[in-house]
């Protein structure tokens, strides 16, 4: 049986979302720590264990692939010191940690979401892949219109700007490709979802349709790949 998370699991989001202060957090860490922390580790190992085979590059150690639920509110006026979910980001090797393309997943108390692509890329990242598109788009093309990956998966919107970014020309045959600040597929499932002992079989099978993409969307900003840590 596939790691899991419970009913209680869910039952901390929902009341954290509720409760979004240190006071309601700390009473009950140690439920965040057992139903949350813990098996989040421990789904983040089998889906390693899955991603030698179609994602090596994207392997990252447990305690590196999960994101912190402590939100950074230094510079922000939201105070709310926590996320009100559970996520984690496997990066490509030797990438930092939110830049380049990558596998995410996270679970709330409201859903569950598996993810891939390139996100809030940086301007010489975006630079790169827009670059990269112009010479390769009918292959990205085909890899995005997948009969697997479109049963699996929506394409995100790509959050499009209005006009051709500077220097690429607007009759260029990627046009709505570069028009694109961020690429990538996404599938939005229900809470109960997180529940079920096939959730890590669900979260690899996605990957796995979004792998290709992953690979060509690193291809432009990757150097050689670092081995994986363990």
């Amino acid at each position: 049986m596939g790691t899991h998370f419970s009913g209680e699991a869910l039952k901390f989001l929902r009341g954290l979302k509720r409760n979004n202060d240190r006071e309601w957090f700390g009473a009950r860490k140690t439920v965040y720590e057992r139903e949350l922390k813990a098996p989040m580790l421990a789904l983040i190992g089998e889906v390693n264990d899955a991603m030698v085979e179609f994602a090596p590059e994207n392997i990252q150690p447990p305690q590196k692939s999960m994101m912190r639920i402590y939100r950074d509110i230094r510079f922000s006026k939201d105070k709310r010191p926590y996320k009100i979910h559970q996520a984690a980001w496997w990066g490509r090797s030797g990438m930092e940690k939110t830049s380049g393309c990558g596998f995410y997943f996270s679970v709330s108390g409201t859903g569950v979401t598996v993810a891939a692509g390139v996100f809030m890329p940086g301007r010489e990242q975006l630079l790169a892949i827009r670059r990269y598109l112009v010479g390769h788009h009918v292959e990205f093309r085909a890899v995005m219109a997948g009969k697997k990956l479109r049963a699996l998966m929506q394409e995100d919107d790509g959050m499009r700007l209005t006009r051709p970014p500077k220097g690429f020309c607007a009759e260029d045959p990627a046009i709505d490709l570069l028009m694109c600040r961020q690429w990538g597929v996404v599938a939005r499932l229900p809470a109960e979802w997180a529940t079920r002992p096939t959730l890590v079989k669900d979260v690899v099978e996605r990957f796995k349709v979004a792998a290709p993409m992953v690979a060509m969307l690193n291809a432009p900003l990757a150097g050689k790949p670092k081995k994986p840590m363990f």
